[in-house]
């Protein structure tokens, strides 16, 4: 490597003086002490973070971890990966306190994965991906601080379950839509016999509503026809007259069928003789 050299921008290199740390070196112009001073290598890490296995890359990085098998909570086997984006915040630390950072990145990611997955059951882990993704982001954090490393975010990219696992939870679903489909229909049928109670209920209001004011009206009817008789006749006179007159009409309703047999009381006719008044008239008048 030339004495005076170019670090380009978002790279950095760490010298070393006597195989002892010395300084980092940023974007720009540079030089080293030749014979005295080196340039601390990083082909450990293979092509990730890194260019030439010289020049650490301080942007962001993208790991996609392997798949891996886990189990839930409710002891369901999956298999999943997830997509690991990071950046390295301090190059001393990524290169002295770790042997190669990507690779223990990659490995952390994957024990967290699998650990946060065993905290969850399927249908959980099904439906609240993205708390754990947050939830993998946290522990990653804590755990990378002391190697320079940032995780910015982590996706899962792929839950996957056995042939077994996947007909289960097919029968599963059938099984809920069922459900759902028979609790809809009882819904209904209760909501509909409600509305026909109600109905019911607000019909028989009515007729007794309209039965009331028919019996209001035929009673104040009959006390005007009465006090008409008594303007004509006694009011004993006038009371028979007017148990005669429903005599007759409930006769006139139950006779109304010819088939129908109808049995006249022995006292009928007397229903219709009027107490005599002083002059010897059956009729109370002239």
């Amino acid at each position: 490597m030339a004495l005076i050299y170019s670090i380009p921008q978002a790279h950095c290199i760490l010298i070393e003086r006597f195989g002892k740390f010395s300084r980092v070196q940023y974007g720009g112009l540079h030089m080293k002490l030749p014979m005295i001073e080196t340039v601390k290598t990083v082909d450990t890490w293979g092509g990730d973070a890194n260019v030439d296995g010289w020049l650490i890359e301080l942007s962001e990085q993208q790991t996609d971890t392997p798949a891996r098998r886990c189990h839930t909570k409710d002891n369901v086997e999956v298999e999943a990966n997830a997509s690991v984006y990071w950046r390295i915040v301090d190059p001393v630390k990524a290169v002295y306190e770790v042997d190669a950072v990507p690779n223990a990145v990659t490995d952390i990611a994957l024990n967290a994965l699998r650990g946060n997955i065993g905290k969850m059951e399927l249908d959980e882990l099904l439906s609240e991906r993205q708390r754990l993704n947050e939830a993998i982001a946290t522990q990653l954090s804590e755990t990378a601080r002391k190697w320079g490393v940032q995780f910015t975010r982590v996706e899962i990219q792929e839950i996957r379950t056995t042939d077994e696992t996947a007909k289960a939870m097919r029968h599963q679903m059938e099984a809920e839509r069922n459900r759902r489909a028979t609790v809809a229909e009882a819904e209904g049928s209760a909501q509909a016999e409600v509305k026909n109670a109600e109905a019911e209920k607000q019909a028989a209001v009515l007729r007794a509503e309209g039965r009331a004011q028919a019996l209001a009206l035929v009673a104040e009817a009959e006390a005007e026809y009465l006090a008409k008789l008594q303007e004509k006749t006694s009011p004993e006179a006038a009371a028979r007259i007017l148990i005669a007159q429903k005599f007759l009409d409930g006769f006139e309703r139950i006779s109304r069928n010819p088939a129908d047999k109808v049995y006249l009381p022995n006292a009928f006719n007397g229903l219709f003789s009027l107490p005599a008044d002083g002059n010897g008239n059956g009729n109370g008048k002239n």
